[in-house]
């Protein structure tokens, strides 16, 4: 399969100046795990994941919970610096995000994809046409296809 075969073509997005916060609670919302930024002309920036969100240490992704998302778009007690951090005005998409971004084309093969988030160690790649986010293919579909069980999607149905 193709990555067009696999891709989920309704992708969530956020702006440079999109606040943590709001990032948090797109995340929570959406059930999903990582949103790409993209700039006014709709081009590919960067990517902002859970991770990016928590913080890059070992010791806190050691100790992170499900609920986390939850805590921080709500303002739950999480971790006072975290949430701190997050409410700041100033932390934004654009200084939480993740560069240069992994991409595939429509054509990627489902080996290679599989291939590229192992090496990188990332849960997703988005699917760029002419520097363009026409979808996302996540580990959960590569998982589903080899099963047997895919299905297309759009981001109304969340697989990870």
């Amino acid at each position: 399969m193709q990555a067009r075969d696999l891709m989920t073509t309704t992708v969530i997005v956020v702006a440079p100046e999109t606040p943590a916060r709001k990032i948090a609670k797109i995340l929570l919302d959406n059930g999903i795990s990582a949103v790409p930024v993209v700039g006014a002309d709709g081009d590919l920036l960067g990517m902002v994941s859970e991770g990016d969100l928590l913080g890059r240490r070992q010791e806190e992704r050691n100790r992170r919970r499900d609920w986390w998302l939850a805590l921080l778009a709500e303002g739950g007690f999480f971790k006072d610096e975290i949430v701190a951090q997050l409410q700041s005005n100033e932390l934004t998409a654009e200084d939480l995000m993740s560069t240069p971004v992994v991409t595939v084309s429509e054509s990627t093969f489902d080996t290679e994809i599989a291939a590229l988030l192992s090496k990188n160690k990332i849960k997703r790649v988005p699917v760029i046409r002419d520097g363009k986010v026409v979808g996302i293919v996540s580990r959960a579909d590569l998982v589903l296809a080899q099963s047997g069980q895919w299905k297309p999607r759009d981001a109304a149905t969340p697989r990870a």
